[in-house]
């Protein structure tokens, strides 16, 4: 799908955000000027994981979501504050934090890396 050229700093219609959000990011929606996302987590040590992966992520590309942090969940916020909108940034975050958490590299096609292993005492991430 092509989507329109835009500027860096200009911003999406709501109708837009939508239709790239079903296309590239479907667990992420649109409410309240806000692209987000709900990550589920197995208690407090997967919840600080994903605030920390998702900070790290956020302050290397200098655009930084607002979090909503409780014990078995994270919620991840975009909006560009400067263009009072969504914008390219907002969707290239989401992207990246979206591959860097939901990598499970079990699931990798001959890659030496097993993931967690599947038993309750070292599961933090629950995966969609």
């Amino acid at each position: 799908m092509a989507w329109r050229e835009i500027t860096h700093d200009e911003t999406y219609t709501d109708a837009e955000v939508n239709e790239r959000l079903n296309a590239e990011l479907p667990h992420w929606y649109l409410e309240n000027g806000w692209i987000r996302r709900k990550y589920k987590t197995s208690g407090w040590k997967g919840t600080l994981m994903v605030v920390n992966t998702v900070g790290h992520l956020a302050e290397a590309a200098f655009h930084h979501p607002d979090l909503t942090v409780s014990y078995a969940f994270v919620i991840v916020k975009l909006m560009n504050h400067a263009a009072k909108g969504i914008t390219n940034k907002d969707f290239e975050l989401a992207k990246k934090i979206e591959e860097v958490i939901m990598w499970q590299p079990g699931k990798e096609e001959g890659g030496s890396l097993t993931g967690t292993p599947d038993d309750p005492r070292f599961k933090y991430l629950k995966y969609d």
